[in-house]
């Protein structure tokens, strides 16, 4: 396992849709330790490939709280099979957007269809914390960055407080 760099933005590759993996192999599972690595050295509770510069449909996540054991969870070629039309509002923040926090409203439960780390087909429902999560890392996927829902004022004053952040 090793730690890999988080790219913030403005990086035009958080911006590309991540390909299919074509299987779960020996080699996937060990991006999929790093991404853990790095998302829990983060410290955050969800990372997509993409944000570590792996073009990849691939997301790992644990929603443990401080003190709970470890909830490890893995996301190979995420869909989202259908979402609520009730929203329901969440601050979110994003290891790409450091110490940005905004209200990003969103479906409040999906169903949702991926791989596990095993490579075995998984079908499940998530709402709450969960729905909140997956629906953001799922959006890293596809280019989408949580600021994308915001404002453009509010997006180009977020983008604009990082660059500001990383000169300094």
């Amino acid at each position: 396992m090793a730690l890999r760099t988080i790219l913030t933005v403005p990086d035009p590759k958080l911006k590309l849709v991540s390909k299919p993996v074509e299987r779960v192999d020996d080699a996937l599972r060990a991006l999929m330790d790093d991404m853990l690595e790095t998302m829990y050295a983060a410290p955050g509770i969800g990372l997509a490939a993409i944000q570590i510069g792996e073009p990849v449909r691939v997301i790992v996540m644990d929603l443990a709280r401080e003190g709970e054991e470890p909830a490890p969870r893995h996301f190979v070629n995420p869909e989202i099979v259908w979402a609520s039309e009730e929203t329901a509002p969440y601050e979110e923040g994003c290891l790409s957007v450091p110490d940005i926090y905004d209200e990003v409203e969103r479906p409040a439960r999906v169903k949702l269809k991926y791989l596990n780390y095993q490579g075995e087909q998984i079908e499940e429902d998530a709402e709450g914390l969960y729905a909140v999560c997956i629906q953001h890392e799922m959006d890293h996927l596809n280019g989408v960055l949580f600021i994308d829902h915001l404002s453009r004022l509010k997006r180009d004053r977020a983008v604009a407080k990082v660059k500001k952040a990383k000169a300094a």
